[in-house]
């Protein structure tokens, strides 16, 4: 891979991963509502979920989504109603205590899952599977560099906007810890998960 390759690579990687969408969404509302230890899980198990989303892309399953498009569909689907249900449970988180903690957690797991329903996720790694791996000469030693770029680009973004949340965390408390700044900030977030779900369906 060439340093203009490299270059364009970083450029994607900057553009897709810093800008917002259900990922980073979720990070903010976690370190916000619960502090960011809580939200580390799932700041850590987007690269996980999306690398292996982009290794099963490189792997043939991408062009086998492409060419069928009742399966594209269906994964759309499962997204937009898994996104739809984060934001029902963001919308109902109404404290910073962890009393309120079942309304809005997220677990590891459900996180790395998130990816491979995430139509944005599935945007970036075909991308990146159809320009800089497939019908390359040397597509493992690619993957080599391009992976690791892209998981850091990954948990570098989800932790930027978990620290954001976190700094939010004593002012969404509001005075005398009432909770009201909160309240209007969760549900502009699940409104942001929202929105993000109805913009899937047209994609």
């Amino acid at each position: 891979m060439n340093w203009q390759e490299f270059t364009a690579l970083l450029v994607l990687a900057t553009a897709m991963s810093f800008t917002p969408g259900p990922n980073t969404t979720l990070s903010t509302a976690l370190a916000a509502n619960h502090g960011l230890r809580r939200a580390m899980p799932f700041v850590c198990a987007v690269p996980v979920g999306w690398g292996v989303l982009l290794g099963i892309c490189a792997l043939g399953l991408g062009a086998l989504v492409l060419a069928v498009p009742l399966l594209g569909w269906a994964i759309k689907l499962v997204g937009v109603a898994y996104l739809l249900w984060l934001a029902s449970k963001i919308a109902r988180s109404r404290q910073l205590s962890p009393a309120d903690a079942a309304r809005l957690n997220v677990t590891f797991w459900q996180g790395a899952a998130l990816q491979l329903v995430n139509i944005k996720a599935w945007m970036l790694a075909l991308a990146i599977v159809s320009g800089w791996v497939a019908g390359r000469a040397d597509p493992a030693m690619r993957m080599a560099v391009v992976v690791p770029v892209m998981l850091a680009f990954a948990f570098a973004s989800n932790l930027t906007y978990a620290l954001a949340g976190l700094l939010l965390r004593e002012w969404l408390a509001g005075p005398e810890g009432s909770g009201h700044r909160l309240v209007m900030f969760n549900r502009v977030m699940a409104a942001v998960l929202v929105v993000t779900a109805i913009w899937m369906l047209f994609l």
